[in-house]
């Protein structure tokens, strides 16, 4: 059967980092708060929000989360590349006859602006989903696999009963994902494409 894969997008298939560095940057500077922005991009993958109480009073989180989303189009798009073998693991699932999706905590307007600007087109996006609320869209559009660098990735495949691939591109070693509960951990997605295939075959 032709599969459904679901793809984290932060650190699985793109590197925000250098985008979301600036709008950080670009964040304090309309603010006027200290934001450590080197550190914050090594803590990719949660809601936006769980950072930004890390600098700003918690009254203050909601509209400084607005704030930062109107920013991120001008400062965060351009400076985003795709991962390697992201574009040939999106059109591995293709080939095999399946569907992709990706399934992100990231605010969708901004995921859907990185993956135009980029060239990657999956079947469907889901945004403002984290950990264990990944697996409603997982469920809702039947995604035999997920895809992700997180342990909140591998939480919300097994909370959905979808296989777990986790790709150390992200902040732990493929030794922490392992541990976590992946069902497979790969060095990248360069690796995939060669994978689903042996996984088709099984």
């Amino acid at each position: 059967m032709a599969p459904t894969v679901g793809f984290d997008l932060d650190m699985t298939l793109i590197d925000s980092r250098p985008g979301i560095r600036a709008c950080y940057l670009a964040l304090a500077e309309h603010t006027g708060t200290y934001v450590d922005a080197d550190l914050a991009v090594t803590r990719l993958g949660p809601p936006l929000e769980q950072e930004l109480a890390n600098w700003f009073p918690a009254d203050a989180v909601p509209r400084t989360a607005d704030l930062y989303r109107t920013l991120y189009p001008t400062h965060a798009i351009t400076g985003t590349t795709a991962l390697p073998g992201a574009r040939e693991a999106v059109a591995a699932v293709r080939d095999a006859g399946g569907r992709t999706l990706v399934v992100t905590a990231k605010y969708e307007p901004n995921a859907k602006l990185h993956l135009d600007h980029l060239g990657i087109e999956p079947d469907a996006v889901i945004g403002n989903l984290w950990a264990e609320q990944k697996a409603v869209a997982l469920k809702e559009h039947a995604a035999d696999i997920y895809v992700g660098d997180h342990l909140g990735d591998i939480r919300g495949a097994r909370a959905a009963d979808a296989y777990s691939v986790a790709v150390a591109s992200g902040p732990y070693t493929a030794a922490e994902l392992e541990a976590a509960g992946a069902d497979t951990v790969l060095n990248d997605l360069t690796e995939f494409p060669a994978w689903l295939k042996t996984y088709r075959a099984a």
